[in-house]
């Protein structure tokens, strides 16, 4: 996780489609050793469908706009990584993992 500010964060995550149930699963770390939260969506992957999934799930449970939630690279790629408007990395690891 970098803080770009305090109230912007970049998250890496990896996503799993077609899953059983929407959720976040928890940290891991990549094959570089950086952080990534693992995510799954039920939505299938075509057409952006898993990743306006996992923006919708992360919108609701963080409680920030969809619009606040910006994918900047992996838009088809099962790693993603996301900018997070109106929130800091504090605000972030408390809510992410809290519902």
């Amino acid at each position: 996780m970098n803080d770009h500010d305090s109230d912007t964060i970049r998250i890496q995550i990896k996503l799993t489609p077609k899953a059983a149930r929407d959720a976040v699963s928890g940290w891991a770390e990549d094959e570089y050793g950086q952080p990534v939260l693992k995510c799954s969506v039920t939505a299938i992957p075509e057409n952006g469908k898993a990743n306006a999934a996992l923006i919708k799930m992360l919108s609701k449970r963080l409680g920030i706009p969809k619009s606040a939630i910006l994918l900047i690279k992996g838009d088809t790629s099962r790693i993603k990584t996301l900018d997070f408007q109106g929130i800091n990395k504090n605000q972030f690891d408390q809510k992410i993992m809290g519902s």
